[in-house]
């Protein structure tokens, strides 16, 4: 039995699945990852962008910042792609239960998704720090220098940086349906990255699956490891 043939009898005979998923789900709708040879962590810039991305740098050079996180981070023109879809087609199905997420793109609830734990928050959401109130991700992108609420306090994204703890509700919510799960669909993520990796520690249930270009550290703890695109293999394994 082939590898695909394999993951298509795991979803057949499973009705409570969790998807668990990092940038590599997103590369194929065109967003950069950060830890490939291509990707934001080898280009060169001012700063290292961990330097970039952390609530130090935020707080203390707000301006470069935003410079950055305008033009790397937010991709509003990107659409959900081949795993997007083929997860909706399984939350429909009532096999999908819900999605553990490292992206902060928004494309699973856009492609309809509707349980989905995002571990890093989102682009899709911004709040003043003084007041509180909402701004969508168009009013940081159509802005200049430091984005500024109707109060005059500053805006900030709804996005985890470095130093800065996972929301709850995502964190403990993404526990609980791992811990719970038959089956855990591991994709696209290099699983290095903590506290979010270890979410995996949680799982109990009888399946463990990891799609992914590359090899990862728990792929010997895995019971189907595959290497390749993340949205071909889904689209395959649930449309074919």
């Amino acid at each position: 039995m082939s590898e695909l043939e394999l993951l298509k009898q795991i979803i057949e005979q499973s009705n409570n699945i969790v998807f668990f998923g990092g940038a590599g789900v997103s590369t194929e709708s065109g967003i950069p990852d950060f830890r490939s040879v291509d990707g934001l962590y080898h280009m060169k810039f001012k700063y290292p962008p961990e330097e970039i991305l952390s609530h130090d740098f935020f707080m203390s050079k707000t301006e470069e910042f935003y410079d950055f996180y305008r033009e790397k981070m937010i991709c509003l023109s990107a659409k959900p792609n081949f795993a997007h879809c083929s997860l909706k087609k399984l939350e429909d199905m009532g096999k999908l239960k819900g999605i553990v997420t490292q992206n902060i793109d928004g494309l699973h609830q856009l492609a309809g998704c509707k349980t989905v734990y995002e571990l890093h928050g989102t682009v899709l959401k911004n709040h003043c720090q003084k007041c509180g109130k909402f701004y969508g991700a168009d009013k940081i992108l159509n802005s200049r220098g430091v984005p500024k609420c109707d109060c005059g306090g500053i805006i900030k994204p709804d996005v985890v940086l470095y130093g800065e703890c996972l929301p709850e509700d995502a964190y403990y919510g993404g526990i609980n349906a791992i811990h719970n799960c038959e089956t855990l669909i591991v994709a696209g993520t290099s699983l290095t990255v903590y506290p979010a990796a270890g979410l995996i520690d949680y799982f109990r249930g009888k399946n463990l699956v990891l799609i992914n270009k590359d090899s990862t550290s728990y792929d010997n703890r895995a019971n189907l490891v595959i290497h390749d695109k993340v949205g071909e293999v889904l689209k395959a394994a649930v449309d074919g």
